[in-house]
């Protein structure tokens, strides 16, 4: 999927899709007639949220569309294109909360729960690369929202992007855990409940508490406080108040040295 994405052949056209003016919708030909750019990502978004990015190719588009895959491709060069236009449009659709007066912990969690919120809404995105994004207004509306988040709190530009690129790297891990999760659940058919009573007897015969006291003591403990071997929610939870307190003590240390 990273290839996909990243082999556009043609940036500048990719760029012009991305900057279209609003209600442009490229060429109107075809057996469709009306048919646009957006709708092509409409119905692309569509299809990868019910059934993943598995699902998406260029021929179920324009099934989905009713038009010939050759007609899909006067609006949408390729697959490449079309996931950059995707993954734009869904930043460029993120809720945003504006809270300029909020503490700076408000704000920064708030960036991150939005992130969380778009994993949850559209699961594929999560499994996009992300070190050459789209350079799109929904990327760049996303990026200048993050960054207030952080401005005024004494870090120069620099230290702004990083600690941004560091609280997203935290939620995409998570997100990305999650469907691994998820994944395997649905692989195996069982849930991660099912999965350990299935195994304990052989478990119960090979695992020897004394040799391992540490792992017997504390793991016994996580699974009974998550009902699982994996909680999404306490791990996004526990996680993010690390992230953030690792961010004030940059914050207090900036404080310190203007002062």
């Amino acid at each position: 999927m990273a290839k996909e994405r990243g082999g556009a052949d043609d940036p500048a056209r990719t760029l012009e899709l991305l900057w279209r003016e609003p209600g442009h919708g490229g060429p109107r030909r075809g057996p469709k007639q009306g048919l646009t750019v957006d709708g092509v990502v409409e119905a692309a978004v569509e299809l990868a949220d019910s059934g993943g990015l598995d699902a998406l190719t260029m021929r179920s588009v324009a099934q989905r569309l009713g038009v010939t895959p050759m007609t899909l491709y006067t609006y949408v060069p390729g697959k490449a294109e079309l996931l950059d236009l995707m993954l734009d449009a869904a930043y460029l659709r993120m809720p945003r909360t504006e809270h300029p007066a909020a503490p700076w912990r408000t704000r920064v969690e708030g960036v991150a729960r939005e992130n969380r919120d778009l994993y949850g809404r559209h699961h594929w995105v999560a499994t996009l690369p992300t070190t050459r994004p789209p350079l799109g207004p929904g990327l760049m509306a996303k990026y200048e929202h993050e960054l207030a988040a952080f401005d005024g709190l004494g870090l120069d530009d620099v230290e702004m992007d990083a600690a941004l690129t560091f609280l997203l790297g935290f939620v995409h891990s998570v997100a990305r855990a999650d469907l691994d999760t998820q994944a395997a659940a649905r692989d195996s058919a069982l849930s991660d409940a099912q999965w350990w009573a299935a195994n304990a007897p052989l478990l119960a015969r090979v695992f020897d508490p004394a040799r391992f006291p540490l792992a017997a003591r504390v793991g016994s403990a996580a699974g009974a406080a998550h009902q699982g071997v994996y909680s999404p929610e306490h791990a996004f939870d526990f996680g993010l108040q690390r992230v953030l307190d690792g961010l004030a003590h940059l914050v207090a240390s900036r404080s310190r040295s203007r002062a």
